[in-house]
Formats: structure tokens, sequence, C-alpha cells
């Protein structure tokens, strides 16, 4: 059963949840995330092509790129006040139904050569794509709870399987020569199927509902929304919260740039092909998925922050080597070091955000929120930088938050438990 609704989240949080509806759960947080891997990666995938149909020139690709962070930066600021109305399930049903939608109206765009189009299109896919990312995330966090193991990093790790699948499928729509319209129709199909199935087997997280049902009760009169509301502005001033914020957004930064430039800085920094590019960006999420399943193991042996510095170190190492390799071979290499690199910021940001239940999903919002920022800003930067500078050199700003992340890492350690009596 799927909590739809607050008032049904209360009640299914009174029974104890089973070892299969937990399993189930997981499962569908799996699929969701692979959705929305499959997505993304079914845009980027196709950009060079869709650059080539619109005769964009690198600065407007950064201008349409920029509406899709637009629509995911007011999906993920509305999102929390979504999930509090209708409920997680219902946030993640009409959010996936959002972005199949989206992809669609950008590949009528593609094929009516319109920019505007274009851009409407990816502004409705960012703004379900930015809901989606704050409720799987708090869905992740709560079903890491229930199980009582680490999980987040295999939970981005099918993000990232999905993306390789979105990224294989474009690669073969481009060598088959199959038009745009017709491949992202397709996949969002896919995507509204899967979230339609996925959805019906979400549980309600019992840490959040107690504690949800302990602050109705204590309410009384208007002071007990003052108070909720000055305790959402809290999250805010929390230094640690802010601090895993900026984590996240130099990681995502690192991948972010990837998901939206890779494949044009390789077709137009190293000379390959539209197709030959696509194949690279599959290479990239593809050592990201593998990183990601790893990474569980490298958490829980070194801890937290060891695994984030040496992942700056990595990323930091990928991306000169993709900016300066004088052959394309060793930029492929490097393309593999910034996969790895970028692949645990992310998710540790997020269990690290949700190390307190009580408070998880305010904190799992404001740091995909500052996370985002990096989608925000980054993409027209990259795009108005490289236009003078070449997108290669443009990426060099990108070693910047990287670096502020490796110096932030420190903040996501866990928190030391708080002694009894």
């Amino acid at each position: 059963m799927s909590h739809s609704a607050p008032a049904s989240v209360d009640e299914a949080a009174t029974v104890p949840l089973t070892r299969s509806q937990i399993v189930g759960w997981r499962n569908a947080v799996f699929l969701i995330f692979a959705l929305s891997g499959v997505s993304l990666a079914s845009w980027v995938a196709r950009t060079p092509s869709i650059r080539d149909v619109l005769g964009a020139s690198t600065f407007q690709m950064g201008l349409i790129v920029f509406g899709l962070a637009m629509g995911s930066i007011v999906g993920l600021t509305t999102s929390s006040a979504l999930l509090a109305r209708i409920g997680s399930a219902a946030t993640i049903r009409i959010s996936l139904l959002a972005v199949a939608a989206g992809l669609v109206i950008t590949g009528v765009g593609a094929s009516m050569a319109s920019f505007a189009v274009v851009v409407v299109g990816l502004a409705l896919f960012g703004l379900g794509g930015g809901t989606c990312d704050v409720s799987m995330n708090v869905e992740g966090a709560a079903n890491e709870r229930a199980l009582n193991r680490t999980v987040m990093p295999l939970f981005h790790a099918m993000f990232s399987g999905g993306t390789i699948l979105g990224a294989a499928l474009g690669a073969a729509a481009e060598f088959a020569g199959m038009s745009i319209v017709a491949h992202l129709v397709i996949v969002s199909v896919l995507v509204a199927a899967g979230g339609l199935f996925g959805v019906r087997y979400l549980q309600p997280d019992p840490a959040v509902a107690a504690a949800e049902r302990a602050a109705a009760e204590e309410a009384a009169g208007s002071e007990s929304g003052k108070s909720a509301w000055r305790s959402r502005l809290g999250i805010w001033r929390d230094r640690r919260t802010l601090l895993i914020g900026l984590i996240v957004l130099g990681m995502a930064f690192a991948e972010g740039s990837a998901n939206d430039w890779l494949a044009l800085a390789m077709v137009d920094g190293h000379g390959v092909e539209n197709a030959t590019g696509a194949l690279v960006f599959g290479i990239f999420v593809t050592a990201m998925t593998v990183a990601r399943v790893g990474g569980v193991w490298l958490l829980d042996r070194f801890g937290r922050v060891p695994v984030l510095r040496a992942s700056a170190v990595l990323a930091a190492a990928g991306l000169v080597t993709v900016i300066f390799a004088p052959v394309t071979w060793l930029a492929v290499v490097g393309v593999v070091a910034w996969g790895f690199g970028s692949a645990l910021g992310f998710p540790v940001g997020m269990s690290a955000a949700a190390d307190d239940p009580v408070s998880a999903a305010a904190r799992v919002s404001a740091v995909a929120t500052i996370g985002y920022l990096a989608f925000l800003v980054g993409p027209p930067l990259i795009g108005f930088v490289g236009e003078h500078v070449g997108l290669l050199n443009a990426l060099l700003m990108v070693l910047v938050l990287v670096a502020v992340a490796g110096i932030a890492c420190p903040a996501a350690r866990k928190p030391e438990p708080k002694p009894v009596g």
C-alpha cells in the first residue's frame, strides 16, 4: 500500500511493515531511480542532434539547458509542499507523468525545428524531474532506515544504470537514424508506465509519520504554525546542513556538467562523431554506476569522509585529463576517472542530510536545493564561457567547486550517538 495522502500515512504507520513490504518498497525505489536516469540520458544522448536540427550556437544550447534547469528548480522548491499535501506516491506519480509529457513536447519541438517548443518541453521535463528528485531521495532514505543497512549509493547506481540504458538507446537511435520525436515518445511511454506501476509499492516512513503525529498533537492555535515555520527556516541556518549542501553542490556540478556538455565537448573539442559523443557519455555513466555499486563497500570500510576526499581528487584528475588530453583515447580514460570521482558525492550527501529521521525530508530538500544551484547556474555559464574559449576550457570552472566539495567533506561524517542519561 502506498502513501497517497498524509492521513493514510499516519494510519499505515501504526502497522509494522513486513519484510516483503520493505523489499517491495526498495525495489519500487530502484525502479523510480532507474526511470529518472533513462529519461535524463535519453535527452542528453540526442543533444548534438537537437543542436544540429535547431542550428543552435553553444550559447543558445546553454539557454535551452537553462530552461531545463529553471524547471528543475521550480520542481525542487515546491516539492516539499506537494509532498506534505498529497503524499509521496502521488507526488512521484505526477512528476514522472510530467517528465514523460516534457520529453514528448521536446521531441515535437525538435521535429518542428522550434527553439521555443524545445525550451517549453525541457522546462516541463525539468519541473517533473526536480520534483521527483527530492521525492525519490526522501523515499530512499526512509527505506534505508527500514532496511537498517547502507543502500543509498545503490539507489543512485540504479539511476546511473538507467542513464546507461538511456544512453545506449540514444546511441542506437542515432546509429539507426531514428527521428528524435519517435525516440523520445517511446521513452516517455516507458517512463509513464513504469512510474504508474512502481508507486503502488511505496510505503510510509514510520519515523517521520510518528514525528508528524506527535507535532500535530502538540499543535495549539496559530502559534504551532509559526513554530513549524521557524523550524523549517532553522534548517537553512544549520552549519552542517549548509556544508553538506556544498559537498552536493560541487559533486552535482561535476556530474551535471557531464550530463549537459560531455557529448558536445567530445564532438566539438575532440572531433568525434555525434554517435561517438553519445557513446562516450555512456562510458561516463557506466563508470559512475560501477563506482556507486562498489561505493557501498568503500563507505562501510573507510567511512564517508576519506571516500569523499578521494572522490574529489579523482574527479579533478579526470576533468584535467579530458580537457588537456592530446588524443581521444586518453580523454576517454579521463572520462572514466571523472565518472568514478563524481559518483558518490550526491548519494552520500543525501544520506548525511537524512541522518536525523525527524528532519530528514526538510534537510534533504534543503541540501538538494543547494545542489541544484549547480544545474541552474552551471549550464548557461559553461555555455557562455564555452562560446568564447571552447567547451573543454570552460570545464575548468568545474574544478573550483570540486575543490570546495573536497574541503567541506568532513561535514558528512556521521554524528556521534548521543549519550543516554
